[in-house]
């Protein structure tokens, strides 16, 4: 059972958001980051580290959440965003704007490893928050789940890539396809190595 926000209730404090994203390390696909107020008293089993279930698991702890949730929020950043910009910072808005527009409005907010010092209420970075916190721990399922079903549908318009079995991380299955056929535009992420080499080669031509 995740009870780091045990400490932090209070009479003043009663909403604990937490917020985790998935995507920062793939080659390809969005990054998807959430954030999730659960009840004081809610606990669950299948919360716990989205790494740590099986996709069967996440899938059902994917309901429950939105089932028993006070609140959620999603968001999905595109490929052209992260490449603009990077990673990191757009990991850090991601978690801004799901703050900003989650419906119940948190009176503490506590994310994954990352420091945030613009909200109007405190935040806490947590290092190994999603094995420590059950909201962060909920997010990164919302987050993870969002994001497989994506890339599952893009396995669908793309079968050659096998974005289903690798949801778009460099595997070397990954690579091999990307030198075979090339990179999607608005899928694959030019900025990230070794798409950006291959993209200068392919562009002298």
């Amino acid at each position: 059972m995740l009870e780091f926000e045990k400490e932090y209730y209070s009479e003043e404090i009663q909403l604990i958001a937490g917020a985790d994203e998935a995507g920062r390390g793939p080659l390809a696909g969005p990054l998807v980051v959430a954030a999730v107020i659960l009840p004081r008293d809610f606990n669950h089993e299948l919360i716990m580290d989205s790494k740590k279930l099986t996709e069967k698991k996440r899938e059902e702890a994917f309901e429950i959440i939105k089932d028993h949730a006070i609140a959620y929020h999603i968001e999905i950043i595109g490929v052209d965003q992260i490449d603009n910009s990077n990673i990191y910072q757009e990991s850090k808005q991601g978690m801004i704007t799901c703050f900003n527009k989650i419906a119940a409005k948190p009176q503490l907010f506590l994310t994954d490893a990352m420091p945030i010092k613009t909200l109007d209420v405190e935040v806490i970075d947590i290092i190994k928050g999603d094995s420590k916190s059950k909201n962060i721990a909920a997010a990164s399922i919302l987050a993870k789940v969002t994001r497989d079903r994506i890339m599952i549908e893009l396995d669908k318009q793309y079968p050659q890539y096998g974005f289903k079995s690798h949801k778009g991380y460099g595997t070397k299955k990954h690579i091999e396809a990307i030198k075979e056929f090339g990179l999607i535009e608005g899928v694959h992420r030019i900025s990230y190595e070794p798409c950006k080499s291959i993209y200068r080669r392919i562009s002298l031509f």
